[in-house]
């Protein structure tokens, strides 16, 4: 049976995503009617310039006070899809006190204070929905939250900001510097004006606290994150990483400790060997591989970012939502029972390829050895180049510690026959 009265939404924020939202609520109204069992009706839509013209919006819809819009007394479910700490972090908490569900894609609020807004809607008893947060259009929240709820999951490894992708990969296939790959990726529209969220890992940090925290049951908040950006890779690096049979990606890893104690949460470049499902994963498209103990290994992938792929998700959580609304029930919530200490970066354990610029003559090699060996940091391959006067090594290591390959680098950098440590890059997917 189709309830008739309908269930009203408010749009907060009229962007990209935002506009493409209120485009396939008015378009595919009817479907999305027959999927919930009742009309779903766009009833206010919050932004910031009314003046702008917004194609296929009723300017009747148009307000600029927010707040009054969740405070009218007719409001079912709140999209947010302003981005940022504020004003989004009050407006969720306001429509949460005006018994309205939430829809967000809103990542840097969730890994910031997401337990306090999970806190607010349980408190409530509303849903809090958010699959748009992590890799645009890819189902990834939910499966992880629902369809392995019954697993355990030990570590998440994947590729979550496009920008980056695209840079790296151009980088690999065409051999241009980072600057260059950079400028081809605004002049498309696939970087911002100001970059730096995306090439520094901010926005990939805030994705893997977000998946970390769903992953392994504990709260991870953006700040537990280690984040490294990938502005030092360079075309030596990508002709180093060719030689092992690897390309460069930069990407977030969550790993739960063997003993099951801990956890760890970090975002940094990284060489991984072509034969690893996410080396082939081009252009700005994401990928995440799940491993998980009963299931084995999954990949989830497709377009990370964009108004539509972005917007299929937040309609998504829309259904889901209302669905929830007219059965008087809400969705899972916030899983945070383990509550496991994250670990440091030092207590990592993986794989590192150096290079390191050093004096041509005898001895050096030596000299390099015993450092790592002093540091419990075994040697795998050593390749050296030499001529006039100065050399390359490039050492890849066996796994060890974060912390034994920090302190390796740094005594490295006291030797007076190093000149220099040219990079440092850790081996990943092996």
């Amino acid at each position: 049976m189709m309830r008739t009265r309908p269930l009203k939404v408010a749009l907060l924020g009229c962007g990209v995503v935002g506009s493409e939202v209120a485009r396939i609520m008015t378009t595919h109204a009817d479907d999305l009617a027959q999927r919930i069992g009742a009309p779903v009706e766009l009833a206010g839509v919050a932004v910031r310039r009314p003046s702008k013209v917004r194609e296929g919006i009723d300017s009747a819809l148009i307000t600029t006070d927010a707040t009054a819009l969740l405070k009218r007394g007719d409001i079912d479910v709140a999209i947010e899809v302003i981005g940022g700490i504020e004003p989004a972090r009050t407006l969720i908490t306001t429509a949460f006190e005006n018994g309205i569900s939430v829809v967000s894609a809103n990542k840097a609020l969730l890994a910031q204070d997401g337990a306090a807004l999970h806190a607010a809607a349980e408190t409530h008893g509303l849903d809090l929905y958010y699959e748009a947060a992590v890799a645009g259009a890819i189902p990834l929240v939910r499966p992880m939250r629902e369809s392995l709820a019954g697993d355990k999951i030990n570590r998440v490894m994947g590729i979550v900001n496009g920008t980056t992708n695209f840079i790296l990969d151009k980088m690999d296939s065409t051999g241009a510097g980072y600057q260059e790959a950079l400028d081809e990726a605004t002049a498309l529209g696939y970087a911002e004006a100001d970059p730096t969220a995306d090439v520094e890992g901010y926005d990939a940090a805030a994705k893997a606290a977000i998946l970390a925290g769903i992953a392994f049951h504990t709260r991870v908040r953006l700040d537990d994150v280690y984040r490294e950006g990938m502005t030092e890779v360079s075309a030596s690096d990508f002709a180093s990483a060719k030689r092992m049979g690897c390309t460069i990606k930069l990407l977030a890893i969550l790993e739960r400790a063997a003993d099951g104690e801990s956890v760890t949460a970090r975002v940094h470049p990284a060489m991984i060997p072509l034969s690893h499902p996410l080396a082939s994963v081009r252009e700005a498209y994401n990928a995440v591989f799940v491993e998980a103990e009963a299931a084995g290994r999954l990949m989830f992938y497709g377009p990370g970012a964009g108004g539509s792929p972005t917007a299929s998700a937040v309609l998504g959580d829309l259904v889901a939502v209302c669905r929830n609304k007219l059965a008087e029930a809400t969705g899972p919530g916030e899983s945070a029972y383990t509550q496991l200490p994250v670990s440091a970066m030092g207590e990592v354990v993986t794989r590192y390829h150096i290079s390191l610029d050093v004096a041509d003559k005898p001895g050096v090699l030596a000299q390099v050895a015993t450092v790592f060996a002093e540091h419990g940091v075994s040697i795998d391959t050593v390749t050296q180049q030499g001529k006039d006067g100065e050399a390359s090594l490039v050492v890849v290591t066996h796994r060890a510690l974060d912390a034994a390959l920090s302190g390796t680098v740094d005594a490295l950098r006291k030797l007076d026959t190093v000149r220099g440590v040219a990079s440092i890059m850790r081996v990943e997917g092996e």
